[in-house]
């Protein structure tokens, strides 16, 4: 960094110097007057095949859900077929429960954060990969137990179901950010 003063073995950048305004050393610095494109004044518009793509979704979770294995449905076979292994699914349930956990519970965090630039101190960053090692071996545990069913098919239904997942987790909004784009920065 140019045009500061030495402190403490660095340098420190002083914004009202003379030529800190027309040297281009910071270009960043009008980034926070600049309208964001996320605002909630210009909100995304979805092309239809996204739209599409989402509704696909959750309808072939709706349709592995209702029709389960063709006789009963996803829930009374989970709980009441003989051929599941039921060790294996109840850790991979618990699993996935404790991820749903951990995503609300980073969510509820990430509410206290005021600024945009403060993004990467959430500590659902530094517990990412905690619930990504979770989620796959949840994946694993799941697959195994419910193998003996659908054999090679659990792999599609399961990535199906966590698609849906995906694309319902979204609109469950518990509240809404406060935007802080609008507001010009003074620091």
């Amino acid at each position: 960094m140019s045009g500061g003063t030495p402190v403490g073995g660095g340098y420190m950048r002083q914004r009202h110097s003379q030529g800190y305004a027309s040297s281009g050393d910071d270009l960043e610095d009008d980034a926070c007057s600049r309208q964001q494109p996320f605002s909630p004044s210009s909100p995304r518009i979805r092309t239809w095949l996204e739209i599409m793509e989402s509704v696909l979704w959750i309808a072939s979770a709706v349709f592995i859900v209702y029709f389960g294995d063709r006789r009963s449905n996803l829930m009374h076979v989970l709980w009441h077929d003989k051929r599941i292994r039921r060790m294996p699914l109840y850790l991979g349930m618990a699993g996935v429960g404790l991820n749903v956990v951990i995503f609300f519970y980073s969510r509820m965090l990430s509410w206290s954060i005021r600024r945009f630039d403060d993004k990467w101190d959430m500590p659902s960053i530094s517990a990412l990969p905690y619930v990504t090692l979770l989620g796959v071996v949840s994946f694993c545990l799941l697959s195994f137990a419910m193998w003996p069913i659908w054999s090679f098919l659990t792999l599609p239904l399961l990535f199906t179901l966590l698609m849906a997942c995906i694309v319902v987790f979204p609109h469950l909004m518990i509240g809404t950010f406060t935007p802080q784009n609008d507001v010009f920065r003074t620091d």
